[in-house]
């Protein structure tokens, strides 16, 4: 409804006009005011809302991946053969002990770098199957590649392969077994130079995964991976030489999935702390 407009009789017409237009101009500028202030509030709260927010997720922490349950292989090298076994050698002598005494079965065949410094090991066979010479070629190739000849630069070493039953912690009197290691007894089968060669790849799906072994084992899970031997390129260098590498040769879709792969996936991968990618 109009407001009435009140006039001063007192005044002239003049007068009374003059009065109403300073009103009019008075109520505008309280109303321009108002509107700003209301501006003014809006902002200020929109702000305080967001640095509410930023509070909360500082204080919840960084948000990280759901990570499934690790399988007991995973903390070992491991890799699947071309056959379909499950192959699996120690890091170090902790795990060493830990593979032969927990992880061992009399199924199973025990490989070893003819070596200081070597890892076991070990073609897992559950079914009993009869394990093919493509298998023992690829284990005795990670038996070589994860031992000591790689730090040293050796492009090969000799590997032999026992029984769980000759693989004992009892020495001869007078001699001791350390940590990680073990006494061999019987005939030993042997693979005479054996190639210090592996190749990392990556498999893509839903996750990236980096992944190690014989060539052949890898090849056979997927078509994006380098080879590597021995060398003097340090791991971290080398990590990002592979990825590099395989972003070059990859399509531009395999390529976006690429780029979420872990340098650091990558390097832990690499033997002995450095190497090259073999032509």
């Amino acid at each position: 409804m109009d407001q009435p407009i009140k006039l001063d009789l007192r005044k002239s017409v003049a007068e009374n006009a003059q009065s109403l237009y300073a009103g009019a101009k008075k109520a505008r500028e309280k109303l321009a005011g108002a509107r700003k202030a209301v501006a003014d509030t809006e902002r200020k709260i929109s702000e305080l809302a967001a640095k509410h927010q930023e509070e909360s997720l500082k204080a919840e922490g960084p948000q990280k991946k759901k990570k499934t349950e690790k399988k007991w292989f995973e903390k070992f090298h491991y890799f699947h053969s071309t056959d379909g076994f499950l192959v699996v050698c120690g890091k170090d002598a902790t795990s060493n002990e830990v593979l032969i005494k927990k992880h061992l079965n009399n199924e199973d065949l025990v490989f070893h770098a003819d070596i200081h410094g070597a890892p076991f090991c070990v073609i897992k066979n559950p079914e009993k199957k009869e394990i093919p010479e493509n298998t023992k070629k690829e284990t005795a190739e990670a038996a070589a590649s994860y031992s000591k000849a790689w730090k040293l630069g050796m492009g090969s070493c000799d590997i032999y392969y026992v029984l769980p039953d000759q693989v004992s912690k009892s020495a001869p009197s007078g001699e001791y077994v350390g940590k990680g290691g073990f006494m061999i007894y019987g005939k030993k089968e042997w693979l005479r130079g054996t190639a210090t060669e592996i190749a990392v790849g990556l498999v893509l799906g839903e996750e990236t995964e980096a992944i190690s072994g014989p060539v052949a084992a890898v090849a056979a899970r997927t078509r994006h991976y380098v080879k590597i031997a021995p060398g003097d390129r340090k791991s971290g260098e080398l990590a990002r030489d592979i990825k590099t590498g395989l972003l070059k040769k990859a399509g531009k879709e395999d390529a976006e999935k690429m780029k979420r792969a872990s340098l650091e996936d990558i390097q832990r991968l690499i033997p002995g702390g450095k190497g090259r990618i073999a032509s």
